[in-house]
């Protein structure tokens, strides 16, 4: 009687140490998690230069301000750009803000565009793991001037690029900004 109770808990405690095991090993992050994780890293004041090759009045003037702020518990990164030096009063100034977050197995942009629409895009994040390339997925609004396509690359902790294009009709405008840490 004795070795059959031995014996029972030896079998629990052997499933229970297996169990245990299994339930040890962390779940691999998807892509979309690395992607998320990566522009999470960003999180913090940006500030730096515009360059708008199809406009060039448009390069060289005031920085833009970057601001990105990791919200809901580590769920969703807000993403906003302003003249450096304006005050925050959209009825004057050009003020776009972006969300970023996780649906499901895809990183998810949605960009409250100056212009009244919102582009929704996809996020993939580049072999390397410093460059996360969105393309658009579809708009609510009109579609006829709309962000179309954007790329995140980080340099290091205190230094990236993004890269917008910017779609006026069938004409694309590309703006890069050369963004440095702030804090």
């Amino acid at each position: 009687m004795k070795s059959r109770i031995a014996i029972s808990v030896l079998f629990v405690l052997i499933a229970a140490t297996a169990f245990a095991a299994d339930a040890a090993v962390a779940p691999v992050p998807s892509e979309a998690q690395k992607s998320f994780t990566t522009l999470k890293s960003l999180a913090g004041e940006w500030e730096g230069p515009v360059t708008v090759p199809e406009m060039p009045e448009m390069s060289g003037g005031k920085p833009m301000r970057l601001s990105l702020r990791v919200t809901s518990r580590g769920h969703a990164l807000v993403h906003e750009f302003q003249e450096a030096g304006t005050p925050l009063d959209a009825t004057k100034y050009d003020h776009p803000v972006t969300m970023l977050y996780l649906d499901g197995d895809q990183l998810t942009l949605i960009h409250y565009c100056d212009a009244g629409n919102r582009p929704r895009m996809i996020g993939k994040l580049s072999p390397d793991g410093k460059t996360v390339e969105f393309e658009l997925k579809d708009i609510s609004g009109d579609p006829s001037v709309h962000m179309h396509h954007s790329v995140f690359t980080v340099i290091d902790a205190n230094h990236h690029t993004e890269d917008w294009t910017f779609m006026m009709k069938d004409k694309p405008i590309h703006a890069h900004f050369d963004l440095q840490r702030k804090n």
